[in-house]
């Protein structure tokens, strides 16, 4: 294998001068076609007929260079065919703004083209054409759109990121506040997603173009230490590269040398993880890679650079026994070369190289078999990404939370686990046995209780590390845990837990609603209707739902749950229906209703704690069984109940007394509720174990301890006040735990908490 000189290596890769072509020829086919020998006379003729289309499509229009338009899809094909994608790619690259911009349809890029064509350039499309609320919304949307479109053919990604590359090499003309939000957009999603996808050159030169137009100062200083510190250390450098060639040389091993630099951005990145305070305290701006032709011979390369240099402690990363979830493949050391510099070197294939600078796109570039099948891992790992998109899809429609979840998934740093029966998982940096549970499958996490990680158990929350053998303990009965949303790391996890909360609360709501709607309707004498899809009473419930604005029966009974309608005049609504089909009320129930129901939106609901998300008992009054209430149905927020005598809830009572009903306490509650307590202490040794041992002999549990004005006990003062939340079954339960507290000697005073 030769090897290369590096006294042209420290050029970024994807930003090497070339010379730039005329203004004509950069607008002219002749820009491309130099670059398109690797395709036939006949898809070379397809392409050139995509170009005249676009150019005729773009006739007259500029881009803020001044340059024509066509320029633009010219360059992006261009970046296309370096990747050498097919021709399909290449005529969406250079038609990819004629929807958008020139309002050319897609059935007229089917008809002239094809339908493949037609579908690439759609999914690179906006949605300009759609009305959103908010300027976010609508690039949301369409960035789920073309993630979607990316995950049914990957083709649409890579154009896009070529589209958004040209976009970046040309943005000096741009307005400077529009150019940090594209940079910022680009640094935030399009480079993690070259990232995610092994197009690290492509990555990398994003995050440095971003760089440049979000800290154009920063960027210009940086740049011009990295160059001067290119001349300084030029010898070094050269006298490094010697005994390097020398010592493989000496082991008979034919490998490839090449020298790399740290980027503009990583240098700066670096200087702010280790609080450098200048360029000249950063020593390890230079780097090499060792190219062999084999796998095995990357290991033995690794020996003989670790017998030249000294390896640094806890520098080894295997990324060729352990692949990234994006492909790549390397071996990683940093090793101590002359006067003390450190020097990183990455070990690989040509075909891992390949992998490394390419990623996904290599699939195309690829045409032996044995560089065929070095792809395939890429492709494989991407492919279960890809997947994860489409489930994320599937239980996540609102475009913004779409969005979140792809961008928790981008991330730059993997570990690896294994599961009982040796099979190796990649997870995000930080990620919980939850996170690894839904990584398995859906019903493993959904049903998970308790994990094990080599043997030992650990808490759900708890951060697995590489190498941790990890076992999940399921339960039939299980289901997620809201609390888990604040500590997965997975887009997976999170939007299947959010999809079973928001399943869970529409089920809570929709019982919640026949429940108002059946108490409403004894009011005006009537039963509810049966809710069989079969039933004569169909056509009401679908003629009421209509009228109500709702998608249907189960919508219309979720939005009374949730308190976007209200009962009482459904119910009438309902109940005019019915008569109109000779159902009338029976005498004795309207009689009993309304001697029960004086006003008819004061429809009373029993509730007794098991009503989950539907029912919320408000913060400020923390109701309790024996506690006169009633309930505020909120906009979208269910029932909020309050004591009646909450100062809170009659002012909101005062502003939209029609959203009140009434509320009762069932006879048997189901669980425990919250009640708050103020007490004032008598400073001394053991107080608050006194507090504690009082509540517990009242059979009361504390479940929230803080301090008046959040001052804690302390020798200087003689009384501290104290704020509690204990949990008890009722009023009377609440009177026996105050009663042993009065009773406490170093209590002073005791009350119930009042808003």
């Amino acid at each position: 294998m030769a090897q290369r000189s590096l006294t042209a290596w420290f050029t970024l890769p994807g930003l090497r001068e070339k010379a730039p072509p005329t203004p004509a020829e950069a607008a002219s086919f002749d820009a491309l076609a130099p670059k398109l020998g690797y395709l036939s006379k006949a898809e070379v003729k397809r392409v050139r007929e995509a170009y005249k289309f676009a150019d005729e499509a773009h006739l007259g229009q500029k881009r803020a260079t001044g340059e024509p338009y066509i320029t633009h899809p010219i360059a992006v094909a261009g970046i296309c065919a370096e990747w050498r994608l097919d021709a399909q790619a290449l005529m969406a690259a250079l038609m990819h703004d004629v929807v958008e911009d020139c309002g050319v349809s897609k059935a007229e890029l089917i008809e002239k083209f094809d339908a493949t064509t037609a579908d690439l350039v759609d999914g690179l499309t906006k949605l300009d054409k759609l009305q959103f609320s908010t300027k976010e919304e609508s690039q949301a949307e369409s960035f789920r759109k073309m993630l979607l479109a990316m995950a049914r053919d990957l083709r649409v990604i890579l154009i896009k990121l070529a589209d958004r590359l040209h976009n970046m090499r040309t943005m000096g003309a741009m307005a400077p506040h529009k150019a940090r939000r594209i940079a910022r957009e680009t640094f935030d999603i399009y480079a993690p997603i070259a990232h995610r996808l092994g197009l690290n050159q492509t990555f990398r030169e994003l995050q440095d173009l971003s760089f440049q137009y979000f800290h154009p100062w920063r960027y210009a200083a940086l740049t011009k230490a990295v160059a001067k510190a290119r001349g300084n250390r030029r010898d070094l450098v050269s006298r490094i590269e010697g005994e390097i060639r020398a010592a493989f040389a000496k082991a008979g091993l034919r490998v490839e040398v090449q020298g790399r630099e740290k980027t503009v951005y990583s240098i700066y990145r670096k200087m702010r993880e280790k609080d450098l305070m200048s360029f000249a305290q950063v020593s390890d701006i230079f780097g090499f890679r060792i190219l062999t032709e084999e796998p095995l011979q990357c290991y033995t390369a690794l020996g003989v650079l670790h017998q030249l240099y000294k390896p640094q402690a806890g520098r080894f990363k295997d990324y060729i026994a352990n692949p990234k979830d994006n492909g790549y493949q390397s071996l990683h050391t940093t090793l101590m070369g002359p006067l003390s510099t450190p020097l990183e070197f990455q070990l690989r294939t040509e075909g891992m190289h390949q992998i490394a600078e390419q990623g996904v796109a290599a699939h195309w570039i690829y045409k032996s078999r044995s560089k065929q099948a070095s792809s395939l891992i890429a492709q494989q790992a991407n492919a279960r990404w890809l997947q994860s998109l489409i489930d994320i899809q599937d239980e996540t429609r609102d475009a913004n939370e779409f969005l979140e979840h792809v961008k928790i998934d981008l991330f730059p740093d993997s570990i690896y686990v294994f599961t009982p029966k040796s099979r190796i998982m990649a997870l995000p940096k930080g990620a919980t046995p939850v996170d690894f549970a839904y990584a398995i499958h859906s019903d493993v996490g959904d049903h998970c209780v308790a994990a094990q990680v080599n043997g030992e158990a650990v808490p759900l929350r708890a951060e697995l590390k590489s190498g941790d053998i990890v076992e999940i303990i399921t339960a039939p009965g299980a289901s997620p845990n809201p609390a888990w949303l604040s500590f997965v790391r997975t887009g997976r996890a999170r939007s299947k837990i959010r999809h079973f909360l928001k399943d869970l609360e529409q089920e809570e709501s929709r019982e919640l609603g026949e429940k108002m709607l059946a108490q409403a309707m004894r009011v005006e004498g009537l039963g509810l209707p049966s809710l069989e899809l079969d039933d004569p009473a169909a056509p009401i419930w679908h003629e009421l739902a209509t009228w109500a604005g709702s998608a249907g029966t189960e919508q219309l009974l979720m939005d009374i749950g949730a308190g976007r309608k209200i009962a009482a005049i459904i119910a009438k609504r309902l109940a005019r229906l019915m008569a109109e089909q000779g159902q009338k009320p029976d005498a004795l129930a309207l009689t009993l209703g309304r001697f029960t129901e004086a006003p008819i939106n004061e429809s009373s609901i029993t509730i007794d704690g098991s009503e989950g998300a539907s029912v919320q008992l408000a913060t400020c009054c923390r109701p309790i069984p024996g506690d006169e209430v009633r309930g505020y149905l909120g906009r979208g927020e269910g029932l909020v109940v309050h004591t009646c005598d909450c100062q809170v809830g009659k002012r909101l009572f005062q502003r939209d007394s029609e959203h009140w009903i009434r509320v009762e306490w069932s006879e048997e509650p189901t669980r425990s509720f919250e009640a708050g307590i103020t007490l004032l202490l008598a400073n001394g040794k053991g107080v608050l174990a006194q507090v504690a041992q009082a509540v517990a002999q009242g059979g009361a549990d504390i479940t929230h301890i803080a301090m008046g004005d959040d001052a804690p006990l302390s020798d200087t003062t003689e009384t501290a006040e104290m704020n509690l939340l204990i949990a008890v079954r009722d009023r009377l339960h609440l009177a026996d735990v105050l009663r042993v507290l009065r009773r406490t000697p170093a209590v002073q005073r005791v009350a119930r908490a009042k808003p």
